[in-house]
């Protein structure tokens, strides 16, 4: 989804981010070279890259700035879960499909190609691969995107300050359910060797520890 409202990457200095990270999926590469950050704090895109750190959400932000540099509105979709920590990854559209970048600390909650029809669809994709460590299926909803636009005059891609509130407002947003209760009640565990997958290279720190 490019710009359409006359904004674009001369609006705002984005200088500061690496030339070369000028495709999603090279945003994802960086994203994935750096270790997980198991800290409580959110920092903002220009802290993720001076420190070379990020967890999910840092992760989000950095690659929705990224997202803007290539002309792409900045947009987070919030991945609501139960007994588990929530997920947000940054979306963007190509030729009427829509994709994601992501960090994680789980190998199968990262990037997807632009392919899906709907954000509802793109969500979908995350379902079997999204679980807990004791291998519950977890994903239960997902919302809106949320345009970070609306924070620009708080900068929040080079502020020092927390993000937090970037979060509060992510959480207070409108977020649609993929499951009834009688599909929650009938799921099945994950298999032992997917669940293993998952948690290649995982920082232990950085886990939920489920009820």
């Amino acid at each position: 989804m490019k710009f359409s409202d006359g904004m674009n990457e001369t609006d705002i200095d984005l200088s500061w981010l690496p030339a070369d990270l000028e495709r999603p999926f090279k945003v994802q590469a960086f994203l994935n070279s750096i270790p997980y950050d198991p800290s409580y704090e959110c920092r903002s895109p220009m802290f993720v890259h001076r420190e070379r750190k990020a967890h999910c959400f840092e992760g989000a932000l950095f690659a929705a700035a990224c997202l803007r540099r290539m002309g792409y509105q900045p947009l987070l979709v919030d991945l609501r879960a139960y007994n588990d920590d929530d997920h947000v990854i940054a979306v963007f559209r190509e030729k009427g499909r829509w994709g994601s970048i992501a960090k994680s600390n789980f190998t199968t909650l990262r990037f997807r190609e632009p392919v899906y029809r709907s954000i509802r669809e793109l969500a979908m994709s995350y379902f079997d691969l999204y679980f807990n460590t004791a291998g519950q299926k977890t994903l239960r909803s997902y919302s809106a995107p949320m345009d970070l636009s609306r924070f620009d005059d708080r900068s929040w891609m080079t502020t020092e300050d927390d993000l937090e509130y970037i979060g509060d407002a992510l959480d207070r947003s409108r977020h649609y359910p993929l499951l009834t209760d009688e599909m929650v009640n009938e799921l099945n565990m994950v298999e032992d060797d997917l669940l293993k997958a998952g948690l290649l290279g995982s920082d232990p720190k950085g886990l939920f520890e489920p009820k």
